[in-house]
């Protein structure tokens, strides 16, 4: 299976040190050079140096051929889903709306954070989605408060406290 994921997700499990959880899903995942750039530039949140993860593969970040409708995206989706293309990856995890928007129109399947998290629960690899996402709300990240509750009945919480 290809897997490819841009920078967003991978703060985000790197802001509940779950970062883990990608290859414990997927095995192997791919990721270009522009996320790997954009991840060690450094933030509040503290990422791995992702060049040291055996489970991740590196894919250079050229250029493929270029599809107008990623125009609008940044550097580190642009890049991620042209690749993703490119290679006939099976997912694309990426969170932001207009990204997974345009990935499904291309006709991608994609997964964000929010689903890495679901499909960890539900395999018993975290003990609590809720937690997770209200761990991820207090470092800054944010969800829409609606899915979250849709996805917390989905494995049997209640996400009443998260908001």
């Amino acid at each position: 299976m290809i897997i490819f994921t841009n920078t967003t997700p991978i703060i985000a499990l790197s802001s509940i040190q779950q970062l883990d959880l990608m290859p414990q899903l997927f095995e192997r995942v791919y990721v270009v050079d522009t996320v790997i750039n954009e991840c060690a530039r450094g933030g509040k949140i503290i990422v791995p140096d992702l060049n040291k993860l055996a489970w991740l593969e590196r894919v250079e970040s050229k250029n493929y051929p270029h599809n107008p409708l990623l125009i609008s995206l940044d550097d580190g989706e642009k890049h991620t889903l042209e690749a993703a293309l490119a290679h006939q990856a099976d997912y694309a995890i990426i969170d932001e709306k207009l990204g997974r928007n345009l990935a499904e129109y291309l006709g991608m399947k994609v997964i964000g954070t929010l689903g890495i998290l679901l499909k960890a629960k539900q395999q018993n690899k975290i003990t609590s989605f809720v937690d997770c996402v209200k761990s991820m709300q207090a470092q800054g990240i944010r969800y829409n408060n609606q899915l979250v509750e849709r996805l917390a009945e989905l494995v049997g919480e209640t996400s009443a406290a998260i908001h």
